[in-house]
């Protein structure tokens, strides 16, 4: 049987409440103002170890701990799932919060400018499903508690191994300075694998395995359509290079312009627009130029309203202001 739920009082449950809000609002406000999510989830878990320390202190014991983190005997139960996602935002000790903040900060923000910010999101949870999904089977009916954000650092390494492992990212290897990926990934990895057989300490080493293997084999399908595409070298995001490689990428899913909706009907200066869209839209800022001039120039195909210009993910788009299904090109 899981967690008597019924003995939790209504204060603690305030209590409980306070956490949650204070681990969302990093991730909540990094999203509405398009930052790092990398960057939010690292402030997000220094801010819930934080307050699961003060209430630990407080009530007199590790509330959260008993609420939110992952025991093996309790997996199947319906109302003790959620431990599968909150367990990763508890932790032992500063230093067991630290080291994973500054890991997935390192390394998440630099694939987080590869992937974009949804695929990244999915990538990091994708982590912490498959090292705690991991560790729980092996560890079948076990009363010990699992918790941190481990599984899902060491997920962040196996995507970006298996997509870019040839960037070179800041990262405290030996010495603090530009690694390569695979360098880093695989002497992590093989540190773990190394370590699982005798490992004595309470280092949940099998869920660092299982959340880098669970993202290395899920990677490529995700990070497929991402802001970079795979495989691309440049030195990684850091560098110029990293910046025209995501330039490329939005270029390529720019529309064609051989086919317009007004089918040739365009005449005068919208004609003319529409010539210079064709002859010079090759590029990001000039497209847009164009489509904002063509807009004050031609209507809707369809129903003659007036069209306006749209970024759509980085691009520029014309659309009918009555219905998108109108026109909405290119």
């Amino acid at each position: 049987m899981g967690l008597a739920w019924s003995v939790v009082t209504t204060t603690l449950w305030i209590y409980a409440f306070i956490w949650l809000v204070a681990v969302l609002a990093p991730l909540v406000h990094a999203w509405i103002k398009q930052t790092s999510m990398a960057l939010g989830i690292g402030a997000s878990l220094i801010i819930g170890w934080l307050i699961q320390s003060i209430l630990s202190w407080y009530v007199g014991g590790d509330l959260m701990l008993a609420l939110g983190a992952l025991r093996p005997e309790w997996a199947l139960e319906t109302n003790e799932m959620h431990r599968f996602i909150t367990s990763a935002w508890l932790h032992a000790s500063t230093l067991h919060v630290l080291g994973n903040s500054l890991v997935i900060i390192l390394v998440g923000v630099p694939l987080e400018q590869r992937l974009g910010r949804g695929r990244f999101l999915t990538i990091y949870l994708i982590g912490i499903l498959g090292g705690n999904i991991g560790w729980t089977l092996a560890n079948w009916g076990s009363q010990t508690f699992c918790l941190g954000a481990s599984g899902a650092a060491f997920g962040l390494l196996g995507c970006y191994l298996a997509c870019w492992p040839r960037d070179e990212i800041e990262f405290p290897l030996i010495l603090i300075r530009r690694w390569p990926v695979a360098w880093i990934a695989l002497f992590k990895f093989a540190l773990e694998i190394m370590q699982y057989p005798t490992a004595t300490s309470n280092v949940a080493h099998l869920a660092h395995i299982t959340g880098f293997i669970a993202c290395y084999v899920l990677a490529k399908p995700i990070a497929k359509g991402g802001l970079v595409p795979i495989g691309t070298v440049d030195g990684g995001p850091s560098s110029k290079g990293g910046l025209e490689a995501q330039h490329m990428a939005t270029k390529s899913r720019m529309g064609d312009l051989s086919i317009d909706p007004w089918d040739g009907a365009l005449t005068g200066a919208a004609f003319r627009t529409m010539q210079r869209l064709r002859d010079e839209g090759d590029e990001i800022e000039t497209r847009q130029a164009w489509l904002e001039q063509l807009s004050e120039q031609a209507q809707c195909p369809v129903c003659e309203s007036e069209i306006r210009v749209l970024e759509m993910d980085g691009i520029a788009v014309l659309r009918c202001t009555v219905d998108k299904a109108h026109l909405e090109w290119p």
